[in-house]
């Protein structure tokens, strides 16, 4: 079975992109190893910090190296992609190899599957940018399907999460595709 590496945007622990992550994860059941990215301890992506490598950059950078493919699931913030995800991916832009700018980095190359839940554009300004970005650093994205969500009034009113059958069926359309994107 293929390792996959869910990157969730935001560090809030009940966060609805969490609870997504949750859902496709058992999609994903029994095709796919599940583990979650822990990166809330890397520092602020700062060129003084990159050598000697950050223990944290270092644990980052390994895991998603030795992943078979990522699927992010971020919130949208401002019509873009969230701080914290897009300081992630500056650490894993970065050559693995400092003494050399010509090695690869973790990303490079790395099959990656982009979903959000939040309003009613469904993250779509956040998943075209950040889509740019991961076309940017060279790795191979899954581009269609992307899956889109928007809450419903008692997600925000209640912190209640819950998708729609037609949501559901969505995602699950995105995990069977995913799958077959990473056995290539």
């Amino acid at each position: 079975m293929k390792n996959v590496l869910f990157i969730v945007g935001s560090m809030r622990e009940r966060s609805f992109n969490r609870q997504l992550a949750k859902v496709a994860e058992e999609m994903l059941k029994g095709k796919c190893n599940v583990k979650y990215l822990d990166y809330n301890d890397l520092p602020y992506m700062n060129q003084d910090l990159e050598m000697p490598v950050q223990a944290s950059v270092a644990r980052v950078r390994k895991e998603v190296a030795e992943a078979d493919a990522l699927w992010i699931f971020t919130p949208e913030y401002n019509f873009s992609y969230p701080g914290v995800l897009k300081n992630l991916l500056d650490w894993l832009s970065r050559p693995m190899d400092m003494s050399n700018f010509q090695n690869p980095s973790a990303a490079l190359g790395k099959k990656v599957a982009v979903s959000g839940c939040g309003g009613k554009n469904m993250t779509q300004n956040c998943r075209a940018k950040l889509t740019e970005l991961l076309d940017f650093m060279k790795m191979e994205l899954m581009h269609e399907p992307q899956t889109g969500i928007a809450l419903g009034m008692e997600a925000w009113t209640k912190g209640e999460f819950a998708l729609t059958d037609e949501q559901r069926a969505a995602l699950q359309k995105q995990a069977d595709v995913f799958c077959a994107f990473i056995e290539k």
